[in-house]
């Protein structure tokens, strides 16, 4: 049997190591840090070093010899921990700093798709709020502001107000509501439809890519879509298309 580490204390975390579990191949699955739902896994442990603590973390594999290491949130995949581990001979599930870009920068994945003529919305990109207002005042609702890094899903407004979209870009650029998450940031052309969510696996020795069922988000916090968005309220699948 593989004991497994799970890195991250959210809901994610709680339902790789339910699946994992399932799976008589799976010994014990270590949870850094965890949370009062991955504790009551049979067999399970959770330890008290953060997700963030990147050095934490490697010293807790080389104490406890995972077979595998599954890296759940965003914040430790852009900093890099796949790599470190990767480095120190440890099996992870988790994509390397540089692909976890994609995720961490949102100015860079949107030129990425652009140099592969992936289709998505027309933005414009700002590292200076006055120019930033100046150029929402010139647009027709609804508004898109994203910061441009990790926010914890909370770096995304969409809102019919202009002051609403004003204000939001005051919070993030001169306030720094992100920190350096929100140093820059894209106002999108709105698109109105359903969200989906397209996963796959991949693998980079094969070269193999395993799609998964897409799935919608819940984002906003309150019922009706209302509310500001969150790192999430719930999901479900297949989407209601």
């Amino acid at each position: 049997m593989i004991d497994v580490l799970i890195v991250g204390g959210g809901g994610r975390e709680h339902a790789l190591g339910w699946a994992l579990r399932r799976s008589a191949k799976t010994g014990r699955l270590l949870f850094a840090p965890g949370n009062a739902g991955t504790a009551r896994l049979a067999n399970s442990q959770n330890i008290n070093v953060r997700a963030e603590d990147l050095t934490g973390l490697l010293t807790l594999a080389q104490r406890e010899k995972p077979g595998l290491v599954l890296i759940g949130p965003e914040v430790p995949l852009a900093a890099g921990l796949a790599d470190q581990l990767r480095a120190a001979g440890f099996k992870v599930f988790g994509p390397g700093a540089a692909g976890a870009k994609l995720e961490a920068s949102k100015v860079w994945s949107k030129a990425f798709m652009a140099r592969h003529r992936i289709p998505a919305a027309r933005e414009a990109v700002f590292e200076d709020c006055d120019q930033a207002l100046n150029y929402l005042d010139g647009q027709a609702g609804p508004y898109v502001v994203k910061a441009d890094g990790l926010a914890a899903g909370k770096g995304v407004l969409v809102t019919q107000e202009r002051s609403e979209a004003r204000n939001f870009v005051e919070e993030v650029m001169r306030r720094q509501l992100f920190g350096q998450a929100g140093a820059k940031i894209i106002i999108e052309e709105f698109l109105e439809g359903i969200e989906v969510s397209m996963l796959a696996f991949c693998d980079t020795l094969s070269a193999a890519i395993v799609p998964l069922e897409p799935a919608s988000d819940y984002k906003r916090a309150y019922d009706g879509d209302n509310g500001p968005n969150t790192g999430g309220m719930g999901a479900y699948s297949p989407p209601n298309l």
